[in-house]
């Protein structure tokens, strides 16, 4: 099971400007300690170790941070409107566009996805893969 997942940052402050833009709406909570930043979800035994737990750190080794290609982090929103505004949100707070919301051809019909980079450049996708949302092709009758 997947417990937690890290990434570096240059600036804690940019970051924490980003991330926070979107992952409370996700019903993530925030608590700062000792110069990073630990988005976690309530409710959870042990939550800061997760699952579900995302670390945002500067390296534990001190040089910079960098994005890892290929390498990217997914969050599940529940609605299409929830990805379109929660990437809009992303872009406001600093990211840049990696994918418009939209659905994407090479995944299932109900795979509905938005894509950012955080100001460092590391690959954020927000997705809604929920049934009682409509699925590619429905959502011009919708």
């Amino acid at each position: 099971m997947l417990s937690y997942v890290m990434v570096g940052s240059n600036d804690i402050t940019q970051s924490e400007h980003f991330y926070s833009a979107f992952l409370p709406v996700l019903g993530y909570e925030l608590k700062r300690w000792k110069g990073k930043l630990i988005y976690s979800l309530p409710g959870i035994p042990d939550r800061h170790n997760g699952p579900g737990a995302f670390y945002v750190v500067p390296p534990y080794d001190g040089e910079p941070a960098t994005v890892g290609n290929g390498t990217m982090i997914a969050f599940r929103a529940q609605t299409h409107d929830d990805v379109r505004t929660l990437h809009a949100a992303g872009l406001k707070a600093g990211g840049t566009n990696e994918g418009a919301p939209g659905f994407r051809d090479d995944y299932g019909p109900r795979f509905y996805a938005a894509y950012l980079r955080d100001p460092l450049g590391n690959k954020i996708a927000i997705f809604c893969t929920n049934p009682r949302e409509p699925a590619r092709g429905e959502e011009a009758r919708a």
